[in-house]
């Protein structure tokens, strides 16, 4: 049996350590970025900020803009 290659597949217990500890940051990170995208889309689903897209995209004018945002102001 040679010494090198023990019961981990040659890597020994420090081996399996650091492929553990990149598993389980790589699974922290995933959930880390999809929550916050959860967070982001949550914040801007206002109905100010669906106003505003509204206005930058041409939907409406000017005038109902103001009209619709005053109201929302109230």
């Amino acid at each position: 049996m040679n010494m090198f290659h023990g019961e981990c597949g040659g890597y020994g217990f420090m081996g399996f350590s650091w492929l553990s500890i990149f598993i389980i940051l790589a699974i922290v990170l995933v959930f880390f970025f999809l929550n916050n995208k959860k967070d982001d889309f949550k914040k801007k689903n206002t109905a100010q900020d669906i106003l505003d897209q509204k206005y930058a995209k041409g939907e409406i004018d000017l005038e109902e803009y103001q009209e619709r945002s005053s109201n929302l102001a109230r």
